[in-house]
């Protein structure tokens, strides 16, 4: 996620999807195993199959988590209490622009280091794991810093401003040999990960029609803390942010498209400035309605829209030849995501995901911060080798898909994809 609740809020820090079954047991064993203290407090360690070196309690540098005002509080609201709940993880840095916000960072959340500088923060040996949580157009400057230094990262989501900053810092991860992890915290909500295991089962049979519409509120006074957003290059847009999270979930659960086509406009073109009062122009898209096709076949409809009123959140209808499954979400990455299952010609009824797939610890409050919890323990399983996580290359195909959908609207027709 790029800082973004709902629409738009973004940090202020100067500041492929295979389809296939985890076994849940296996992964809530493993993060059990990995929130276990070694005795005399001493911390084992232990390989990584990257051939790195981790912690078990891995020690998590951030740059975008700020006291400082003025964007979402993306990194301070909902990183900084993950890192604190979860038992395997340890916030040791934190890095913002300024020396005293830095200082002032540390302090209220807890973190024994604090810079200014991230060249400084990314080579500290006490840092194990750099999260970035900033505006998207500074992702790529601050990934290849840490990924040049040996170091793995977390990066929120958009990768990059564009498809082509997301294949550089995937290929430069993929160079050094070095894990990664892309903020599409909707993977990691129970209800979509409880999805994704009723479909890989056959619950509802082959799948036949999908329909998802993504329909949040429009944003239209910003201060300078996120009126950028309304800039197309920044990438940091409904189409990207709400509608990235909402269709990487779909495809989490059903899998990729083989082809699609869009329209991709902006119906909202013009902002003000909350603080000087001025319009401020807007050509980032606000408006997309995609038809496709899954390379399982299944017809898919998809509608991303900004509205100025009653915006009605996330409804993914999956409609199969056995039964029909219903995911409805105020924002499917924030969640919590509700769920629907009707077989055959019984009633919808809702069902709750089991609490295996509950990997944040279990006296964590629901909030923002619980799907972002459940992100970095899918993390530190996947470095004992058991089970996917979305990483930069996983960023890339997500990329790919939202570049389909410019150069579709822009050609006017329907692109293919691998």
């Amino acid at each position: 996620m790029a800082c973004i609740s709902q629409l738009g809020e973004t940090c202020s820090w100067q500041t492929q999807c295979r389809v296939q079954t985890v076994d849940r047991h296996r992964l809530v064993d493993i993060q059990h195993q990995n929130a276990m203290v070694h005795p005399q407090g001493a911390q084992r360690r232990h390989t990584l199959k990257w051939n790195k070196i981790m912690a078990d309690k891995i020690r998590v540098g951030i740059v975008g988590a700020t006291v400082t005002p003025g964007g979402s509080g993306w990194g301070a609201n909902t990183h900084v209490p993950a890192l604190q709940a979860l038992p395997n993880f340890e916030l040791k840095a934190v890095c913002t622009a300024h020396e005293e916000t830095a200082k002032a960072s540390a302090v209220k959340f807890g973190a024994d280091l604090a810079f200014h500088d991230i060249n400084q923060m990314v080579v500290h040996p006490d840092v194990d794991l750099v999260t970035v949580v900033v505006r998207v157009p500074w992702h790529k400057d601050l990934v290849m810093a840490a990924l040049g230094a040996g170091k793995p990262v977390y990066c929120e989501w958009p990768l990059g401003a564009h498809l082509a900053e997301a294949k550089q810092m995937a290929d430069a991860a993929k160079a050094a040999e070095l894990p990664t992890l892309v903020g599409l915290q909707a993977q990691s909500d129970p209800a979509v990960m409880y999805a994704r295991d009723l479909i890989a089962k056959g619950e509802i049979g082959d799948i036949v029609s999908v329909n998802m519409r993504v329909i949040v509120g429009a944003v239209t006074e910003r201060g300078d803390g996120r009126i950028w957003q309304g800039i197309r290059k920044n990438g940091a847009n409904p189409m990207t942010i709400p509608g990235g999270h909402a269709i990487d979930a779909m495809c989490h659960i059903l899998g990729e498209f083989a082809e699609v086509s869009a329209r991709v406009t902006t119906r909202i073109g013009m902002w003000k400035h909350a603080v000087t009062g001025d319009d401020f122009p807007v050509d980032a898209p606000d408006t997309v309605s995609v038809t496709g096709v899954l390379r399982n076949g299944a017809e898919v409809s998809w509608q991303v829209a900004s509205v100025p009123h009653h915006a009605s959140g996330t409804r993914m209808e999956v409609y199969g030849r056995k039964g029909t499954l219903v995911l409805t979400s105020k924002s499917v990455n924030i969640g919590p995501s509700q769920l629907q299952l009707g077989i055959g010609k019984d009633d919808m009824k809702v069902i709750v995901p089991p609490l295996s797939y509950r990997l944040a610890p279990a006296d964590m409050s629901q909030s923002p911060a619980v799907n972002v919890a459940q992100a970095y323990a899918r993390y530190a399983a996947s470095a004992s080798g058991t089970a996917p996580v979305p990483d930069f290359d996983h960023a890339v195909v997500r990329h790919t898909l939202v570049d389909a959908l410019e150069r579709s609207h822009t050609g006017g027709k329907t692109i293919k994809l691998g």
